[in-house]
């Protein structure tokens, strides 16, 4: 146990100063360095991930690279407890949304939160803020005491922390947009004659849509808005582009300033884009997550400008697991850092994501 806590804190200094060197001075091999040293950390205090490993018939000896470390499907963290530290220790515990499967909720594990933090504050400065220091900000999400398991409720509380004027407020009461106060605050932002900032998941926004009626929600020039999540069980579906096209006509702010965060709980690093002027929009995170496209019947990478299964290694993930096989299809530019998110797998791709998925808790089932 001693042992592992010296190997904790020593890895958690490794990435701090990965995490906050320049991106031209955190290069590929010492990414490639962190994530092995990572998966050979998480291979031996996480059974059920090292049970998954053996499986496969793969272990940290055999890995020459980052690409080389088994990607575990999204669905494992809702039936197994991947955590290389004691869970019951956890700073923070965030869970999935339940909109599948109520009963059924992934959690992920944080010991501390100060990789995650210091993630999410370095490219939100990075990709959203750029030469801004604090901007107003209204938040249409409910704080972090009414979800404490939510890592949305969580990001933007640190967003308007970090990053938020003194006049940012929280536009959401009891669950629900609170429209008066969202009239008042948009007037107000009106009266100063500044930029301001909305932030809030996808349906937030989809929920103010239908609420608006004939208001007045017309931001000042150069203001920006941020949306983030699904909508799937949560609001009604809507194409990206009338999304965007709804959000520009009525808060007066150009698709190309409306971004959207691409994140998930079984991760700790974002990806934003650049605005929505054009969807699907290129995507790109931090120096310390890489995305990779697949095929998930075989496993194998797919050439960029293909469509594939992502699956992203994230340094951040220091103690669940580095890389992670989701359920979105993307296709990866030849830079091998952007990519387009085209939905979630459908037909041969979902079952391929399904068969990792039962793969895993197989193998889990026999950890130890």
């Amino acid at each position: 146990m001693r042992m592992t806590i010296e190997v904790h804190k020593r890895l958690q200094q490794e990435l701090v100063s990965y995490m906050t060197a320049s991106p031209e001075q955190a290069g590929e091999e010492e990414f490639n360095r962190l994530a092995l040293e990572l998966y050979r950390y998480q291979y031996e205090g996480n059974a059920p991930f090292r049970a998954y490993c053996r499986r496969q018939g793969k272990s940290p000896r055999m890995a020459g690279s980052w690409r080389d470390i088994p990607a575990v499907p999204i669905q494992a963290f809702k039936h197994s407890t991947l955590s290389t530290n004691n869970p019951d220790q956890a700073e923070a515990i965030f869970m999935t949304s339940g909109t599948t499967d109520p009963q059924a909720r992934g959690k992920h594990y944080h010991p501390s939160l100060a990789v995650y933090d210091l993630s999410m504050s370095t490219a939100f400065r990075q990709y959203v803020m750029q030469e801004r220091s604090r901007i107003r900000m209204g938040i249409l999400f409910p704080r972090p005491d009414e979800l404490p398991n939510s890592s949305l409720a969580h990001y933007l509380s640190l967003a308007a922390r970090d990053f938020g004027s003194e006049s940012s407020q929280y536009l959401i009461r009891d669950g629900v947009i609170d429209l008066s106060a969202l009239q008042e605050w948009i007037s107000e932002a009106r009266g100063a004659g500044e930029p301001v900032m909305l932030l809030g998941a996808t349906f937030s926004f989809i929920h103010a849509l239908d609420a608006a009626g004939d208001s007045d929600w017309r931001l000042p020039a150069g203001s920006l808005l941020l949306d983030t999540g699904g909508i799937k069980g949560r609001s009604r579906d809507l194409d990206p582009d009338v999304f965007y096209t709804s959000l520009q006509e009525r808060f007066a702010v150009d698709r190309s300033r409306c971004l959207n965060m691409y994140g998930m709980t079984e991760l700790s690093t974002q990806y934003y884009d650049a605005g929505n002027a054009q969807t699907p929009a290129w995507k790109s995170g931090p120096h310390w997550i890489r995305p990779r496209t697949i095929d998930p019947l075989t496993g194998a990478d797919v050439p960029p400008g293909q469509r594939g299964i992502l699956v992203h290694c994230d340094l951040a993930n220091w103690n669940a697991v580095t890389t992670i096989l989701t359920e979105d299809v993307a296709i990866l530019a030849e830079d091998g850092r952007h990519f387009q998110l085209l939905g979630r797998a459908e037909g041969s791709e979902a079952r391929g994501c399904s068969l990792a998925a039962e793969s895993f808790r197989a193998a889990a089932g026999t950890a130890r």
